[in-house]
């Protein structure tokens, strides 16, 4: 222990039936987390946040006609659906991934909003939902989102940011870190 590496750091990580010190090597640590970097792919994971953006908006609006009643937790459940489709997509570490993934999450509770309006005119109008949307005159979109606004969409449009952020990035797992940065008996130090 004395001899250790300035590279090498002591950690401590108790498993269930036992309590064993071993030792990270913060060297090894690194490159594998470089070498995971090589594996990011943020054009793939933008477009599959994408793709799970629209898809949950679509979900939004259709929960929204059917009740009639706007839940605030379906930005919640944007945030999570999106973050962990760019974090699964894009295998990501860098703060980029995040805030695509905060983006994205962000425009699926917007379309997810304008869905549900486009829903509720078809309905009114007794439109096919196609229809309306090719009928719906788009200069009106900023207005109409602020006419139907309500304080506590910002709350749950900053949850659903906060998700989309903070479940984009990949996460190193206690296994992988024991199976690629744990000095082992006979290892050269």
């Amino acid at each position: 222990m004395e001899n250790q590496n300035e590279n090498t750091k002591e950690q401590i990580i108790e498993t269930p039936a036992t309590q064993t010190e071993v030792t990270i090597n913060q060297e090894k640590l690194n490159l594998y987390i470089e070498e995971l970097k090589l594996d990011q792919n943020l054009s793939f994971g933008v477009v599959a946040g994408l793709a799970a953006s629209i898809v949950s908006a679509v979900l939004w609006a259709v929960i929204t006609v059917a009740t009639e009643y706007q839940i605030g937790y379906m930005a919640i459940a944007v945030g999570l659906i999106v973050g962990f489709t760019v974090r699964w997509a894009g295998k990501g570490f860098d703060k980029i991934f995040g805030i695509a993934g905060a983006l994205l999450a962000l425009l699926g509770c917007l379309l997810g909003n304008f869905l549900s309006m486009i829903g509720f005119i078809a309905n009114a109008q007794e439109l096919g939902y196609f229809e309306t949307l090719s009928l719906f005159d788009y200069s009106l979109i900023t207005d109409l989102m602020i006419e139907t606004a309500d304080p506590m969409d910002l709350l749950f449009y900053g949850f659903a940011i906060y998700e989309g952020y903070k479940f984009s990035f990949r996460k190193l797992t206690e296994q992988e870190i024991m199976a690629n940065a744990v000095d082992h008996a006979g290892d050269a130090k």
